[in-house]
Protein backbone atom coordinates (compact mmCIF):
# COMPACT_ATOMS: atom_id res chain seq x y z
CA UNK A 1 0.00 0.00 0.00
CA UNK A 2 1.15 3.53 -0.23
CA UNK A 3 1.57 5.56 2.56
CA UNK A 4 0.50 8.83 2.83
CA UNK A 5 2.95 11.24 1.23
CA UNK A 6 5.11 9.06 -1.17
CA UNK A 7 2.95 10.47 -4.25
CA UNK A 8 1.38 7.26 -5.22
CA UNK A 9 -1.93 8.86 -4.94
CA UNK A 10 -1.26 12.29 -6.69
CA UNK A 11 -2.53 12.96 -9.98
CA UNK A 12 -0.03 11.92 -13.07
CA UNK A 13 1.95 14.14 -14.40
CA UNK A 14 1.72 15.84 -17.60
CA UNK A 15 4.65 13.25 -19.30
CA UNK A 16 2.54 10.23 -18.06
CA UNK A 17 -0.72 11.43 -19.33
CA UNK A 18 1.04 11.98 -22.83
CA UNK A 19 2.66 8.70 -22.78
CA UNK A 20 -0.62 6.91 -21.81
CA UNK A 21 -3.08 8.03 -25.23
CA UNK A 22 0.44 7.24 -27.30
CA UNK A 23 0.56 3.51 -25.70
CA UNK A 24 -3.40 3.64 -26.24
CA UNK A 25 -3.12 4.99 -30.41
CA UNK A 26 -0.48 2.19 -30.77
CA UNK A 27 -2.53 -0.48 -29.06
CA UNK A 28 -5.32 0.76 -31.94
CA UNK A 29 -2.91 0.79 -34.78
CA UNK A 30 -1.46 -2.74 -34.02
CA UNK A 31 -4.97 -3.87 -34.33
CA UNK A 32 -5.26 -2.41 -37.81
CA UNK A 33 -4.28 -5.71 -40.26
CA UNK A 34 -1.87 -4.56 -42.88
CA UNK A 35 -3.15 -3.50 -46.01
CA UNK A 36 -6.84 -3.97 -44.42
CA UNK A 37 -7.07 -0.36 -42.91
CA UNK A 38 -7.39 1.97 -45.82
CA UNK A 39 -10.05 4.31 -44.33
CA UNK A 40 -8.20 4.28 -40.95
CA UNK A 41 -4.67 4.73 -42.55
CA UNK A 42 -6.33 7.57 -44.60
CA UNK A 43 -8.16 9.13 -41.33
CA UNK A 44 -4.89 8.65 -39.84
CA UNK A 45 -2.77 11.00 -42.78
CA UNK A 46 -6.08 13.19 -42.56
CA UNK A 47 -5.13 13.89 -38.62
CA UNK A 48 -1.18 14.57 -39.76
CA UNK A 49 -2.42 16.86 -42.42
CA UNK A 50 -4.61 18.90 -40.41
CA UNK A 51 -2.52 18.57 -37.36
CA UNK A 52 0.50 20.03 -39.71
CA UNK A 53 -2.10 23.06 -41.43
CA UNK A 54 -2.65 23.87 -37.52
CA UNK A 55 0.51 24.43 -36.82
CA UNK A 56 1.66 25.87 -40.13
CA UNK A 57 -0.52 28.47 -41.24
CA UNK A 58 0.94 30.71 -43.66
CA UNK A 59 2.51 27.97 -45.54
CA UNK A 60 -0.65 26.47 -46.17
CA UNK A 61 -1.85 29.81 -46.96
CA UNK A 62 0.64 30.31 -49.06
CA UNK A 63 -0.03 26.71 -50.94
CA UNK A 64 -3.72 27.51 -51.34
CA UNK A 65 -3.12 31.30 -52.38
CA UNK A 66 -0.68 30.13 -55.35
CA UNK A 67 -2.34 26.07 -56.65
CA UNK A 68 -5.59 28.19 -56.33
CA UNK A 69 -4.12 31.21 -58.45
CA UNK A 70 -2.91 28.71 -60.86
CA UNK A 71 -5.54 26.63 -60.84
CA UNK A 72 -8.21 29.69 -61.65
CA UNK A 73 -5.81 30.32 -64.46
CA UNK A 74 -5.77 27.34 -66.04
CA UNK A 75 -9.49 27.43 -65.88
CA UNK A 76 -9.72 30.80 -67.22
CA UNK A 77 -7.69 29.67 -70.46
CA UNK A 78 -9.60 26.53 -70.69
CA UNK A 79 -13.12 28.06 -70.91
CA UNK A 80 -11.73 30.62 -73.56
CA UNK A 81 -9.85 27.82 -75.56
CA UNK A 82 -13.31 26.36 -75.93
CA UNK A 83 -15.73 29.97 -76.33
CA UNK A 84 -13.09 30.15 -79.39
CA UNK A 85 -13.49 26.63 -80.49
CA UNK A 86 -17.12 26.89 -80.09
CA UNK A 87 -17.17 30.37 -82.67
CA UNK A 88 -14.80 28.15 -84.93
CA UNK A 89 -17.32 25.45 -85.36
CA UNK A 90 -20.33 27.80 -86.06
CA UNK A 91 -18.05 29.84 -88.63
CA UNK A 92 -17.46 26.76 -90.01
CA UNK A 93 -20.71 25.30 -90.36
CA UNK A 94 -22.04 28.90 -92.06
CA UNK A 95 -18.92 28.83 -94.64
CA UNK A 96 -20.12 24.93 -95.22
CA UNK A 97 -24.00 26.15 -95.76
CA UNK A 98 -22.50 28.87 -98.19
CA UNK A 99 -20.41 26.94 -100.21
CA UNK A 100 -22.89 24.38 -100.93
CA UNK A 101 -25.89 27.04 -101.53
CA UNK A 102 -23.14 28.46 -104.17
CA UNK A 103 -22.35 24.73 -105.25
CA UNK A 104 -26.16 24.46 -106.08
CA UNK A 105 -26.41 27.29 -107.79
CA UNK A 106 -24.09 26.86 -109.78
CA UNK A 107 -25.33 23.65 -110.63
CA UNK A 108 -28.22 24.62 -111.18
CA UNK A 109 -28.47 27.56 -114.17
CA UNK A 110 -26.52 26.41 -117.13
CA UNK A 111 -23.83 28.84 -118.13
CA UNK A 112 -25.06 32.02 -120.67
CA UNK A 113 -23.83 31.82 -124.13
CA UNK A 114 -21.21 34.54 -124.70
CA UNK A 115 -22.13 36.35 -127.52
CA UNK A 116 -18.98 37.92 -129.69
CA UNK A 117 -19.41 41.80 -129.57
CA UNK A 118 -18.45 43.08 -132.81
CA UNK A 119 -15.77 45.45 -132.92
CA UNK A 120 -16.45 49.18 -132.05
CA UNK A 121 -17.65 51.50 -134.89
CA UNK A 122 -16.08 54.45 -135.93
CA UNK A 123 -12.51 56.04 -135.68
CA UNK A 124 -9.82 53.48 -133.97
CA UNK A 125 -7.28 54.75 -131.63
CA UNK A 126 -5.67 58.52 -132.50
CA UNK A 127 -1.90 58.02 -133.24
CA UNK A 128 0.43 59.61 -131.33
CA UNK A 129 2.43 62.31 -133.55
CA UNK A 130 5.86 63.85 -133.01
Amino acid sequence: MAAAGDGEDAKPTQQQQQRQPAAAGAAETAEVPYGGGVIAMLEEQWRKTKEHAETYPYVWGSYILVYGGLAAYLTWRWRKLRRTEDRVRVLQGRLRQLASAEESQVVSTPPPLQQQQPPPAGPGKPTASP
